[in-house]
């Protein structure tokens, strides 16, 4: 189930193994404002704490691509 709700409500992973920098990281960003649709297809999972399970780099780039849900 989808469920839009506020970055601020979201709790990233404190151990995520993943990180992007740089070009791929402004990359991500450019194909969330171009195509902000691609949420829906590849949403952030999170568990019932709102900790991220999946998404932790996409949510960074959601909130440095200005978007608020």
């Amino acid at each position: 189930m989808h469920k839009v709700v506020s970055v601020k409500k979201i709790k990233p992973t404190l151990n995520n193994p993943r990180l992007i920098k740089d070009a791929k990281f402004k990359k991500l960003i450019k194909s969330i404002k171009e195509f902000p649709q691609m949420l829906d297809i590849r949403p952030i999972v999170v568990d019932e704490t709102m900790t991220i399970l999946g998404g932790n780099m996409r949510l960074r780039a959601c909130m440095a691509a200005g978007l608020f849900e």
